[in-house]
């Protein structure tokens, strides 16, 4: 009986740390969604190293600006065997805020329909006004400077 216990609480617990998937016309309609809203989109993984150095710098930022409207989304491109390892870090950051995991069809496709300059490296950050429309596109590490500039103009 403590044995059932157990398995259904990790079952539970497995299910919890999951990330919502998102696919290529997924990824438009979280965009529409947050309209009203200055998003930046992290596309990011628990294997990239410079995702992992840039996530806390991009989740304290959130949390400096927020009250401006402001809102951090993170999309982890972790394979499905990785998904919970993803949650984790983001639980472990305290971060509160969406978060996906990409699950494209064809990859190719998704990152076409994110940013056609984009070749899928990681970390990508990618900026949208509050009228939905992508501003800016930041490959590669970013430091927060950088980003806050950019941010605060569309605020």
């Amino acid at each position: 009986m403590r044995f059932a216990r157990l398995t259904i609480l990790l079952a539970a617990m497995s299910a919890f740390a999951a990330l919502p998937t998102v696919d290529e016309g997924g990824f438009q309609k979280l965009v529409h969604s947050n309209k009203g809203k200055v998003v930046l989109y992290d596309f990011w993984a628990t294997w990239c190293h410079g995702c992992r150095e840039e996530l806390p710098r991009l989740v304290q930022l959130e949390a400096k600006l927020r009250a401006r409207g402001f809102e951090l989304v993170t999309i982890s491109a972790d394979d499905p065997d990785k998904a919970a390892e993803a949650a984790t870090v983001l639980k472990q950051l305290a971060f509160h805020g969406q978060a996906y995991r990409k699950q494209a069809q064809d990859d190719d496709h998704f990152i076409n329909s994110v940013d056609k300059t984009w070749s899928g490296a990681l970390p990508a950050l990618f900026l949208y006004d509050k009228n939905g429309n992508r501003v800016r596109s930041f490959i590669g590490e970013t430091d927060n400077a950088t980003l806050e500039t950019a941010i605060r103009k569309v605020l």
